[in-house]
C-alpha cells in the first residue's frame, strides 16, 4: 500500500529565508533600523550621530513649524483618526479644501486624496485599466505603479527606461480596440533622472494613449513652483493625469490623484483601494496642506536644494564615483557587487552618514548602489563633513 503525498506547508518558504538572520548576526543588516531620534538632517542611532543623506524630506518641511502647528491645531480639532473611509463617513472639510489647492497647484480641474501614495496608484491604474485595456510601464516604473497594473487585471507591456523609439515601437503594435494608458514615474526612485515628458506626449497622441504620470520624487523639486515634471516642462495639459504622495516634500502621509474632474469622479467611484480604505487623519491633511503653501511661498528652498544637488554631483563625478544618469537631488552611487555596496554603506554608517543600500531585485543584477538623496535644510558644513566621508571611505574600499 503506497504511502499518501506529503502536503506542502505553505510556511516552507520561510525556514528556505535566511539572508536577513545571516545578514543580522554578520552585524551588517541596512534594514528596519530603529532612529531614537530623526531632526531631518540628522539622525540618532543607538547613541550613534548621523547625517541624513537617504531621506526624501526634499524640502525638510517635516520640521517646519507651520507644518508642525497645522498638524497638531488639525489634532485639537478633529481627534486622531476619521474612523472610516472617504467613501461614507471619512471625508471632511479638510481633505476637499486640499484637493481643490493641489488641483489649483498642479494645474487640473480636480483632485482625490487617497490614504497613501502606494495606494493612490493601485485605485488609480485598477479603476482606469479593465482586463480588454493594456498598460504600458516604463520598465523602471515604482512597485506601485506595476502592482497597480497587476491588479487592474490588463494586459501589461513595458518598454526600455526612458527610450521614446522603444515606447513607440510597443504602442504600435496594440490592437486598436484596446484603450491604452502609458505609466511612468515623472522623477526616477533610484537613478534619479526624469521622464522625457514633450516627446513621450507627442507619441502618446499618434496612438490615442492617455499619460499618467508618477510625480512623488518630483513635487516641490521640478516645475516653477515646485509643482511637478509637466510644469517642468511646461507640457500639463498634455498629461491625463498626475499622481504624487505626502510622504516626501509634503511632509506628511497621504497620495493623490489630479485630472479632468470627471476622470477624477469616476475614479472617487471605481478605486478599490480608495473606497476600502479608512481616510487619512486631520492632522496628516493638515501638514500637507501647510507644506504646499510652504513650497509656494518659500521658492529659496528649493533653490537651496538644487544648489546642494549640482554640488554634490559635481564633486562624486569628480571623485571618481558613478552616479550613472541622475539629474536631480537623487543621486546614486553605483558600485554593482551587492556585498560590497553593503560594506560600504558600513563603512559610511561609521563614519556618521546615512545612506541606503539599494540591491536586487529593487535594482538590475550587478547594479547594486547607494541611493543618496538631499534636503534644502542641509548646512555648507553638513556637506562638507558628507564628501569628507565619501572620499575616505571610497578611497578605502577601491570604489575610487
Amino acid at each position: 500500500m503506497s504511502e499518501a503525498p506529503s502536503i506542502k506547508d505553505i510556511f516552507a518558504k520561510v525556514a528556505e529565508f535566511t539572508e536577513a538572520q545571516e545578514a543580522i548576526e554578520g552585524g551588517y543588516y541596512p534594514y528596519f533600523l530603529p532612529l531614537d531620534e530623526n531632526e531631518g538632517t540628522e539622525v540618532d542611532y543607538q547613541g550613534h550621530r548621523l547625517i541624513m543623506c537617504g531621506s526624501n524630506n526634499y524640502l525638510g518641511l517635516t520640521t517646519h513649524p507651520k507644518v508642525r502647528e497645522a498638524a497638531i491645531e488639525a489634532i485639537r480639532k478633529y481627534g486622531t483618526s476619521n474612523t472610516g473611509s472617504r467613501f461614507l463617513n471619512g471625508t471632511l472639510r479638510l481633505h476637499k479644501e486640499l484637493e481643490e489647492e493641489l488641483a489649483d497647484f498642479v494645474g487640473k480641474e480636480a483632485a482625490l486624496v487617497f490614504s497613501t501614495g502606494y495606494q493612490t496608484n493601485l485605485g488609480t491604474i485598477q479603476a482606469m485599466v479593465n482586463r480588454e485595456d493594456v498598460v504600458v510601464l516604463d520598465r523602471a516604473d515604482h512597485a506601485s505603479i506595476v502592482d497597480g497594473a497587476l491588479l487592474s487585471q490588463g494586459r501589461i507591456l513595458r518598454f526600455k527606461h526612458n527610450d521614446m523609439n522603444d515606447l513607440e515601437r510597443v504602442l504600435s503594435r496594440i490592437e486598436p480596440s484596446r484603450g491604452r494608458m502609458v505609466v511612468v514615474d515623472g522623477i526616477y526612485s533610484m537613478d534619479g533622472d526624469i521622464a522625457p515628458l514633450p516627446e513621450m506626449i507627442a507619441i502618446c497622441r499618434r496612438y490615442n494613449a492617455r499619460l499618467m504620470v508618477d510625480d512623488a520624487h518630483s513635487m516641490g523639486v521640478l516645475g516653477p513652483q515646485g509643482n511637478g515634471t509637466a510644469a517642468h516642462f511646461g507640457v500639463t495639459e498634455g498629461v491625463d493625469l498626475i499622481m504624487s504622495t505626502f510622504s516626501k516634500s509634503f511632509a506628511s502621509l497621504g497620495g493623490f490623484i489630479a485630472g479632468d474632474a470627471d476622470v477624477v469622479q469616476y475614479i472617487q467611484h471605481f478605486g478599490r483601494s480608495m473606497i476600502f480604505s479608512a481616510s487619512i487623519p486631520a492632522a496628516n491633511a493638515a501638514a500637507a496642506r501647510a507644506a504646499l503653501r510652504i513650497m509656494k511661498e518659500e521658492p529659496e528652498r528649493r533653490e537651496r536644494l538644487w544648489t546642494i544637488a549640482r554640488r554634490v554631483k559635481q564633486e562624486l563625478t569628480a571623485m571618481g564615483y558613478d552616479t550613472g544618469t541622475s539629474e536631480t537631488p537623487i543621486i546614486p552611487i553605483i558600485i554593482g557587487d551587492h556585498m560590497k555596496t553593503i560594506f560600504v554603506w558600513k563603512r559610511l554608517f561609521e563614519e556618521g552618514v546615512f545612506v541606503n543600500p539599494v540591491l536586487p531585485p529593487a535594482v538590475p543584477p550587478n547594479k547594486s548602489l547607494l541611493r543618496t538623496s538631499y534636503m534644502a535644510t542641509h548646512t555648507d558644513e553638513q556637506i562638507d563633513r558628507v564628501l569628507e566621508a565619501y572620499y575616505k571611505v571610497g578611497k578605502e574600499t577601491g570604489v575610487i
